[in-house]
C-alpha cells in the first residue's frame, strides 16, 4: 500500500484529503501543518509520497521540497495547491517535485497522481503540463523537433498512443480513449519513460509535444 504525508496549513483540505486518499485504498501515515515540520514527519513516517500544499505560515512547500530533495533517498514529492501558475510550476518542479495538481482537481486524479508518483513516474494536471510544455519547447522547438521525433520512433505502436495522452489524462482517462485496461496502459507508460531514458510523465509530455504526436491521436 502506498504511503503518504499530508502537509497542509488548513486542518479542513488536510482531512478532506485524508479521506479521499484513504478511501482509495492509499494509507495515510501522517499529517503536518507546515512546511518546518516536514523532514522530521518524513523521517518519523517514512512516506513513499509527499503530498505538499506550497502556500504556507512559516515555511512555504518550495523551500520544504528543496530541504527534502537534500536528503538521502528523499520520498516523491507532489505539489498541490490552489493555482497553477506559470513560475509557481516552475519553481515547484526545479525544487525537486516529480507532480503539480490543484487543490479543486477531481479526487480520483488526486489518488492516481499519488501511485503514479509512488511508482516513479510524475503527475501533472493539464493546466500545468500545458505551462511546462510551452515553456521548456518555446526555445528551439524547430531544431529539436527531428530528434524527438527519431526518439519516439523506437516506441510500439500501444505506447506512442498511451504516451500520446501523458500529459492531459490520468491512466484510467487513458484507458478508456484506448481501449486497454488501466494496468496496461501503466504498464505502457513505464515501458515509454525506460526505452526513452526518462523519469516523469512531464518529460514524456515535453517529448511527446516536440515531435508533433498529439497530431496523431
Amino acid at each position: 500500500m502506498t504511503r503518504v504525508l499530508l502537509v497542509d496549513d488548513d486542518p479542513f483540505a488536510r482531512s478532506l484529503l485524508a479521506t479521499i486518499l484513504t478511501r482509495q485504498g492509499i494509507d495515510v501515515v501522517g499529517q503536518v501543518s507546515d512546511g518546518d515540520e516536514v523532514v522530521e514527519a518524513v523521517d518519523r513516517h517514512h512516506p513513499d509520497v509527499v503530498l505538499m500544499d506550497l502556500v504556507m505560515r512559516r515555511v512555504g512547500g518550495i523551500d520544504a521540497i528543496s530541504a527534502l530533495r537534500r536528503r538521502p533517498n528523499p520520498p516523491r514529492i507532489v505539489a498541490l495547491t490552489s493555482f497553477a501558475q506559470d513560475e509557481t510550476v516552475h519553481q515547484a518542479l526545479r525544487a525537486g517535485a516529480v507532480g503539480f495538481l490543484v487543490k479543486d482537481e477531481n479526487p480520483d486524479k488526486i489518488a492516481d497522481a499519488v501511485r503514479d508518483a509512488a511508482a516513479g513516474q510524475g503527475a501533472l494536471d493539464g493546466a500545468a503540463a500545458r505551462i511546462v510544455v510551452d515553456r521548456i519547447v518555446a526555445d528551439g522547438h524547430d531544431t529539436r523537433r527531428a530528434d524527438a521525433v527519431r526518439r519516439l520512433a523506437a516506441l510500439t505502436d500501444r505506447e506512442r498512443d498511451v504516451a500520446a495522452w501523458a500529459g492531459e489524462l490520468t491512466n484510467d482517462q487513458i484507458a478508456a480513449r484506448v481501449h486497454l485496461s488501466a494496468s496496461t496502459v501503466k504498464q505502457h507508460l513505464s515501458g515509454a519513460l525506460a526505452k526513452l531514458g526518462l523519469s516523469t510523465r512531464a518529460e514524456l509530455a515535453v517529448l511527446v509535444d516536440r515531435a508533433g504526436l498529439t497530431g496523431e491521436r
